[in-house]
């Protein structure tokens, strides 16, 4: 077992290696799973894991646990909000969109976290109790059948040019089938809600919530587009440099507020059944980063949420990280803890609370 293990961090020190300039530091020695004890720094508040099942609807759960974990924050209690209601109305954004692009938009189950609000702010939400999202007989969600229906359905205008009556029923008959239909109304907790006024109800404002990146193909201090797949609304994203995106990171949880992030997590290091994510090497550069971005061996695969920070004993950083695949999906409840190098190498965007931005570098992004 330890011949093994040594045999994998050699790799994984090598191809790091590759992108590495000389005057990096000897990388610390990374130890194996069974070496490895956290002490807790930072410990935020979040509601029970979740589990998106068999669908591609992490940045739906990811955005939404860090919604609930803001109203926590904010006093408002704990709620358990619907996944599945933003997931609707955001398949409906997609087939327009991918109708105004001829066929050619993106129509799977994948967004980022700015579709979250979008949909939140026009449409509002409900909570999961109202609408759960699982009309189909299965006890988890599982959108296999459900995506190919749909993308069947959308092509049909595609081809006819033209989006009838009869293609937005049948839209939402398919919609309805799976998921079940909207509420016009609903009673929560005593109070009659539409989901607009449920969605004032809870005090979140859109506007208060910014995703930033780093990388150096546009400007540092400026905004600009992921070109991600999942980035279907061309989203603008502010830039900054790498040790300013960590600490962002960092002064966001030491000052109360949990982090939305979306990364790569194809990785050998990230072993969700193991608890961890590590990144053995040389600490991550600005270069190595852009280099890892722009060979596709960093890629848009996954929204998580970071609810808290940790060392290990030889002082090393973490982050306490919900996953959303089940509170069974591993020994630590469905949690992991990302070391701060394979953060440095393999987050994508993070979304905050523009008010957990140190107040220097939220002045040269021009945030107010």
């Amino acid at each position: 077992m330890k011949r093994q293990v040594s045999l994998i961090l050699l790799i994984g020190f090598l191809s790091l290696s590759a992108f590495a300039q000389k005057k990096n530091a000897t990388p610390p020695v990374q130890k194996t799973e069974e070496e490895v004890r956290f002490t807790p720094v930072v410990e935020l508040k979040a509601t029970p894991v979740k589990n998106q099942a068999a669908t591609g609807t992490c940045w739906c759960f990811a955005t939404t646990s860090f919604i609930e974990s803001e109203l926590l924050r904010t006093g408002k209690g704990e709620y358990d909000l619907s996944e599945m209601f933003i997931v609707r109305y955001n398949y409906l954004k997609k087939l327009s969109n991918n109708y105004l692009r001829q066929g050619k938009g993106n129509i799977s189950e994948g967004s980022l976290a700015h579709d979250w609000m979008n949909v939140f702010s026009e449409t509002g939400i409900v909570p999961d109790e109202v609408y759960n999202g699982l009309n189909y007989g299965s006890p988890t969600h599982n959108h296999g059948e459900f995506q190919d229906f749909l993308a069947a359905v959308a092509s049909v205008p595609v081809e006819r040019k033209k989006a009838s009556e009869q293609y937005d029923k049948i839209v939402d008959a398919v919609l309805d089938t799976y998921l079940g239909k909207i509420p016009e109304s609903f009673t929560y907790k005593g109070v009659n809600y539409t989901p607009a006024s449920f969605a004032a109800s809870l005090g979140i404002n859109p506007a208060d919530y910014v995703e930033i990146t780093s990388f150096t193909h546009f400007p540092f201090y400026s905004q600009g587009v992921l070109e991600v797949p999942d980035n279907w609304t061309m989203g603008k994203f502010y830039n900054v440099p790498l040790d300013e995106l960590i600490t962002i990171m960092n002064y966001s949880l030491n000052n109360g507020y949990t982090v939305n992030w979306d990364g790569d997590v194809s990785e050998k290091g990230f072993t969700h059944s193991k608890g961890v994510a590590v990144l053995p090497g040389p600490v991550v550069s600005q270069e190595m980063r852009q280099a890892g971005y722009e060979t596709f061996t960093t890629t848009d695969d996954h929204l998580m949420h970071l609810t808290g920070m940790l060392k290990d004993q030889s002082g090393m950083n973490y982050y306490k990280t919900k996953n959303s695949w089940g509170p069974t999906s591993n020994s630590s409840g469905g949690y992991l803890n990302m070391s701060e190098n394979y953060v440095r190498a393999k987050t994508i965007f993070i979304m905050v609370n523009k008010n957990a931005i140190p107040p220097a570098i939220k002045t040269k992004l021009g945030i107010l």
